[in-house]
């Protein structure tokens, strides 16, 4: 159905990134200080390096200044970075992935504008606020309903020749970090997307409140009559399908979970008990194996959503069933990486949960993607919906 032959640009690509994250992230990200879930501070310069090298503009279309590379390719990068540290994968992936969806939705006057700032500065990130407080669109209590007609909270309204935004949006990726984001907002005609520089008068960016759930960086936005001129609007109305969807999130998850085993199998392979290495142990044997079948297993999944996602044909010639492939393995990866995490420390014993040793920090990285978004029982939800055709309202959709 697809060539798992990589490219030797992806194979490039992936060693590339490898040999970056031995040699500038691990170094820097794996030090008992930074190993503390309770004090992760982000690593700046390791994201400036990363974005000298491309990585910040990895999806952005050539034709815009970027890599232009397929989603495939994106998510075996976000592997490796994550590979050494979830919160450096998670922030270039937010930006590379929102660069593509921005930048090619954006008008000519618009790139002109925001497109040179971005391209030249290496700490420019951006960041997309959908979420809002209180927010109570889990699927569950919506299940089978065409629920239709949900309303934002935050308003855009027009003025003169400009736009008026007010409201607050919460668990926003990449807040803390972004110089331009785009704020999602109810008008007259519906939502729509509003380009918003972090400079802005009126507009507030707070660190989200703890405990510290999430990866990258998060925060709250509260904007008070912030003003941005007309041409700012980037377009009305949303989309989404999840079975079209790069499973960029799921192979961050993958990361953390390689990390983990990584980490086990040279341990185990160094620590003597009983006249051998445990490794030669069958118990620590087959954890080892166990975790090396979910994670080619999980790998396999991610891929072939990734695939998916660029070859949209698939789905239309009938090559792919017409599922969501991404939800799928969101679903399958979190559930998995957990366990694989879980198993990996146990090969430590007692040191698999001390707060110096890498382990407990990715097994709490793996717990925050098992609740990431609305959480796997909802996306159990959004699967069972497709196995029998349901179909939610647009409007739905795009408030989901």
């Amino acid at each position: 159905m697809y060539d798992l032959h990589l490219t030797p640009e992806q194979i490039e690509f992936r060693d590339t990134v490898r040999d970056f994250v031995n040699d500038e992230v691990k170094p820097v990200t794996l030090n008992a200080q930074r190993l503390d879930v309770a004090d992760r501070s982000l690593p700046v310069d390791v994201l400036r390096k990363a974005s000298q090298i491309g990585l910040r503009t990895l999806a952005l279309p050539e034709d815009l200044g970027g890599v232009g590379a397929d989603g495939l390719t994106c998510c075996i990068v976000s592997e490796e970075l994550a590979a050494g540290d979830s919160d450096v994968s998670a922030v270039l992936t937010e930006t590379s992935a929102l660069s593509r969806r921005l930048f090619t939705a954006m008008t000519e006057g618009q790139r002109e504008r925001f497109g040179g700032p971005f391209l030249e500065d290496d700490d420019f990130h951006l960041a997309l606020a959908c979420r809002e407080p209180g927010d109570d669109s889990a699927l569950g209590i919506n299940y089978h309903r065409p629920a239709g007609g949900m309303k934002l909270s935050t308003t855009a309204m027009r003025d003169g020749n400009g736009w008026i935004i007010n409201g607050v949006k919460d668990a926003v990726g990449n807040a803390s970090v972004a110089k331009l984001i785009a704020v999602e907002a109810q008008t007259d005609k519906g939502s729509a997307l509003f380009l918003v520089p972090r400079d802005t008068a009126g507009l507030t960016v707070t660190e989200q409140p703890e405990p510290r759930w999430y990866h990258g960086c998060c925060g709250r936005l509260v904007l008070k009559n912030v003003r941005v001129p007309a041409e700012n609007l980037l377009g009305l109305g949303g989309d989404g399908d999840a079975g079209r969807e790069v499973p960029l999130a799921q192979a961050l998850n993958l990361g953390i979970g390689r990390a983990a085993y990584e980490a086990a199998l040279e341990y185990s392979g160094l620590r003597v008990q009983g006249g051998k290495r445990i490794i030669e142990h069958q118990a620590i044997g087959t954890k080892l194996a166990e975790i090396a079948i979910r994670l080619d297993t999980v790998r396999t999944m991610v891929w072939r959503a990734a695939w998916a996602a660029d070859h949209p044909g698939a789905f239309a010639d009938r090559s792919l069933p017409d599922l969501p492939l991404a939800t799928m393995a969101k679903v399958f990866t979190a559930e998995a990486i957990y366990r694989v995490t879980k198993d990996a420390a146990e090969c430590f014993g007692a040191m698999g949960v001390m707060r110096d040793m890498p382990l407990q920090r990715y097994i709490h990285d793996a717990m925050i993607c098992l609740h990431t978004g609305d959480g796997n029982a909802d996306d159990k939800l959004r699967i069972a919906e497709a196995l029998v055709n349901y179909r939610r309202h647009p409007s739905m959709l795009a408030a989901e």
